[in-house]
């Protein structure tokens, strides 16, 4: 059967369809389509408290899209909405429109649910990790979601108040950022995951979504996004290090002109790419391991007949 999971995010809407086998014990799943749009639903959302009409049209277009995509596969849809979602006064507005489009209703799930979809991805995806210490990080554009494991048992998980578009839009204002936003933006991070009970050994830490699989093209210098080859890859400290130094020094238009980057990222991806290492420094890591399969594989993975 085929299944199309669609996840809304506070800055991306993404779209995996993909057929699986209908019983057990054959689990192979076959990526039929995917895509991935910047929507940026949440613009705006800190000042004001509600989405803002132009977003709610630009997401409900590429809903259209990705409905009728779904539907050419004869694919059965399930959609989860995540941070913007919860947070928006007038989630309503978007949400009523959207359940037409699909056919179904948008979950707006809670910060547990959304880590534990991007964990049940991460695990499937990387069978290895599961032994020893483990953290996945998914960074969104409203919030952040962190999950601690030991030997495949999750023993914490957290959503916390952190996210590429939310800092940016809360502490950057200058372009390129000042010495006083790129340390706002730091002791933010810092402070919002003192309380992380990350383990006393180093453990595997896994990121996923948008701001880290960019980080991960931007070191492959990739001209056009390849899953296959950020899948899987290892983004070292110190070149998320070189990275960080080379965004938080360059102008907007410098930052669209970088190779791997999509231009339409280039006004939040340094808060992201701050984000990621400071929860690296926490995890006493020297790499990240990249995943490009987050909360709609999870998804994926939950739909599964038993």
């Amino acid at each position: 059967m085929n299944l199309a999971t669609i996840d809304i995010g506070t800055n991306t809407t993404l779209l995996l369809v993909a057929q699986v086998a209908p019983t057990p014990p054959d689990r192979a799943i076959e990526v039929l389509e995917e895509r991935a749009e910047i929507t940026r639903l949440g613009r705006g959302i800190g000042r004001q408290g509600a989405l803002d009409p132009e977003a709610i049209a630009r997401t409900l277009a590429v809903l259209r899209e990705f409905a009728a995509v779904a539907r050419r596969h004869g694919a059965r849809i399930a959609a989860v909405g995540t941070e913007a979602l919860r947070r928006a006064a007038n989630a309503a507005a978007f949400l009523g429109p959207a359940a037409e489009i699909l056919g179904t209703e948008v979950e707006v799930i809670d910060g547990e649910r959304e880590a534990a979809l991007t964990f049940r991805a991460v695990v499937a995806s990387f069978p290895d990790a599961s032994v020893g210490a483990l953290a996945v990080v998914d960074i969104g554009g409203g919030s952040t979601e962190i999950v601690l494991a030991s030997d495949g048992e999750v023993r914490f998980r957290t959503s916390l108040p952190l996210g590429s578009v939310r800092l940016t839009e809360a502490l950057v204002h200058h372009d390129p950022p000042t010495d006083a936003e790129r340390t706002s933006v730091a002791d933010a991070v810092n402070a919002a995951i003192r309380a992380v009970p990350f383990a006393d050994e180093p453990a595997t830490l896994i990121g996923v979504a948008g701001t880290v699989t960019s980080l991960a093209a931007m070191s492959l210098e990739l001209a056009s996004y390849d899953p296959a080859r950020v899948h899987g890859h290892r983004l070292s400290r110190g070149e998320l290090g070189r990275e960080i130094a080379r965004l938080g020094a360059a102008t907007q238009a410098q930052r669209e002109r970088i190779i791997g980057l999509d231009p339409r990222r280039a006004d939040v991806i340094y808060a992201g790419a701050v984000i990621l290492d400071r929860i690296a420094a926490a995890a006493g890591v020297s790499e990240i391991r990249v995943s490009d399969r987050g909360i709609r594989w999870g998804l994926i993975y939950e739909l599964l007949p038993t």
